[in-house]
C-alpha cells in the first residue's frame, strides 16, 4: 500500500484552520538557493497562506559568513512578534551549524533542532503519524533507522529508544541486510535508490523522508521502480524477489508522502509553541 502523505498532511492542516491563529509571525531562516531546499520553502509558503500564518522569509546568499549569519539570527529570534524560527538546512561549508542552532530560542525552536523545546521533531511527528495511520502497535514492531542525521535519523531513533520491540540504527554504508528483520524501516539518508525492496521482509513499511535529484527527477531512499501498484487512494504494492515470491509492501512515495506531512507537523509545533 501507498501512504497518501497529502490525504494526511490535508487532514493536520484543516485541523489547524479551526484553532485560533497565532498573532506572531513564523521566520525562516534561508542560506543560497538549493533546489531541494527551495522546493520544501514553497511548501511552507503554501501551507502558511493556507491556514493565515504571516511567513517571513529571511534570505542570504550561500557565500554570508559565519558572524554575519550568527548576529542575523540573533536579531530575527529576539524579535518579540516572532513565534517561530525554522532554520532550513543543510548551510554552507563555512557556517558552523551548531553554533546557529544555540542560538534559536526553545520556545521558538519549531523544529526542535536543539533538542530543548516543548515540542518533538516534525520527522518524530510523521513516524507517529504514519504508525498510527497503518493501525500498528508501536510496541510489537522492530524498526530499523537508516541515517542518524539532525532532522530525521537522530531524533526518530531518540523517540523509539524503549518504545518498540527492537531498535536498529545504521548509517548510509552499513549493512542493509539487517533490514530484512525490520518490520519498519524509517530512512533519511537522502541517497536515490538505496533501499532496493529485495532488502526488506514480507509487509514491511518503509517511511523514506530521502530527498534527492536523479535522472532529472525527485526520488527517495527507496527504490520503488520494481514495484507495482494498483490506482489512487489506495493502492496495494506488489513486488516479485529474485525467487518470485510475491511480497507486500506499504511505504511513503517520494514526492508526495512524507514531505508533505513534514510541513504540516512543523505547522502545528508553530500553533502548540504559541497556543
Amino acid at each position: 500500500m501507498i501512504i497518501d502523505g497529502k490525504t494526511i498532511a490535508g487532514g493536520i492542516i484543516a485541523e489547524l484552520k479551526n484553532k485560533p491563529k497565532p498573532e506572531k509571525f513564523l521566520a525562516v531562516v534561508l542560506v543560497g538557493e538549493e533546489p531541494s531546499m527551495m522546493s520544501f520553502i514553497r511548501q511552507k509558503e503554501k501551507i502558511a497562506k493556507i491556514i493565515g500564518v504571516d511567513f517571513r522569509l529571511n534570505k542570504f546568499p550561500e557565500e554570508v559568513k559565519n558572524d554575519e549569519l550568527k548576529e542575523s539570527v540573533r536579531e530575527i529570534a529576539g524579535i518579540p512578534d516572532c513565534g517561530g524560527l525554522v532554520l532550513q538546512l543543510p548551510l554552507p561549508a563555512q557556517i558552523n551549524r551548531d553554533e546557529i542552532i544555540e542560538i534559536i530560542p526553545a520556545e521558538k525552536d519549531v523544529d526542535n533542532l536543539t533538542g530543548r523545546a516543548p515540542v518533538s521533531a516534525p520527522a518524530v511527528g510523521v513516524v507517529e503519524t504514519v504508525i498510527e495511520n497503518c493501525k500498528l502497535k508501536i510496541e510489537n514492531l522492530r524498526v530499523a533507522v537508516v541515517g542518524l542525521g539532525l532532522l530525521v535519523g537522530g531524533p526518530v531513533s531518540k523517540w523509539l529508544e524503549g518504545k518498540c520491540a527492537g531498535l536498529q540504527t545504521l548509517n548510509s554504508s552499513g549493512n542493509l541486510e539487517v533490514l530484512k528483520q525490520a518490520d519498519l524501516v524509517v530512512s533519511g539518508v537522502g541517497f536515490a535508490g538505496l533501499i532496493k525492496p529485495d532488502t526488506l521482509k514480507d509487509g514491511a513499511v518503509v517511511i523514506d523522508f530521502g530527498y534527492d535529484f536523479k535522472d532529472g527527477k525527485t526520488s527517495g531512499d527507496f527504490d520503488t521502480s520494481g514495484i507495482r501498484n494498483s490506482e489512487l487512494p489506495a493502492r496495494n504494492a506488489s513486488h516479485s524477489d529474485a525467487g518470485g515470491k510475491i511480497r507486500n509492501l506499504t511505504y511513503t512515495p517520494t514526492p508526495g508522502g512524507t514531505g508533505p506531512i513534514l510541513v504540516a507537523k512543523l505547522f502545528e509545533n508553530f500553533y502548540k509553541l504559541n497556543r
